[in-house]
């Protein structure tokens, strides 16, 4: 059974929300708040999460934010406000997709569906992939190989190597690197960027004192080549 996790400080709809789901064949786990819900998603899991934007405390924006530090989870956000502006920040921090208040149930259930439907795997045949000598970053199952042998990432550290990949043979700045992967909206700065190299080149370079992949490019940024 799919597993949901609601976030809403709104108790009316929140209840409303979860009998809805649960009526529709979901497991549906529920917050009242953003501590609650970072809570419950490293307790439970779930395959998906219908996050409200506004809410006291640590917002929709910061909950996700932190989400995307250590999981692709899918995640719908709820907002009263449906300026570009704020659907843009959303997908910029990776968010799937995208609900205005008011809404109907029945298009909350369509956008589940879909939003699920395009997390579930591919054919090989229609994945994304990028190869980088023998290094494989396949976009869509969210996966990396060096050589055919499957190597372990974090949802950041695959960001991280996503955007590099897709310049592969360019340098990519370090203040290029902090929009890309955290969102200008974040407060990271270079000094994350470069833990967070170290970091991937101790799981894809056999030699991580020794580059082959990942090179530094002096007071600029990064580039990846073939090795």
């Amino acid at each position: 059974m799919t597993k949901i996790l609601v976030v809403d400080d709104d108790p009316t709809l929140l209840r409303f929300l979860q009998d809805f789901l649960r009526e529709e064949k979901y497991s549906v786990i529920a917050a009242a708040n953003g501590n609650e819900a970072l809570r419950q998603a490293y307790r439970e899991h779930p395959d998906l999460v219908v996050l409200d934007v506004m809410m006291p405390g640590m917002d929709g924006w910061e909950v996700t934010a932190r989400l995307r530090e250590l999981s692709d989870v899918p995640i719908i956000l709820l907002t009263a406000k449906s300026s570009e502006a704020d659907k843009l920040r959303g997908f910029g921090l990776g968010v799937d997709d995208y609900l205005t208040k008011p809404f109907s149930f029945a298009e909350l259930n369509a956008r589940i569906q879909a939003v699920l439907n395009r997390a579930r795997h591919k054919p090989l045949s229609e994945r994304n992939i990028l190869q980088i000598g023998d290094l494989e970053v396949d976009l869509d199952r969210r996966e990396v190989r060096r050589g055919g042998q499957p190597l372990t990432l974090t949802p950041t550290e695959f960001r991280l190597l996503e955007v590099l990949a897709r310049n592969a043979g360019k340098a990519v700045a370090e203040t290029e690197l902090v929009r890309e992967v955290w969102g200008a909206y974040r407060q990271e700065n270079t000094t994350t960027v470069r833990r967070y190299i170290f970091l991937l080149r101790k799981k894809i370079e056999p030699q991580p004192d020794e580059p082959r992949y990942i090179l530094t490019v002096r007071g600029y940024g990064y580039r990846l080549e073939g090795g």
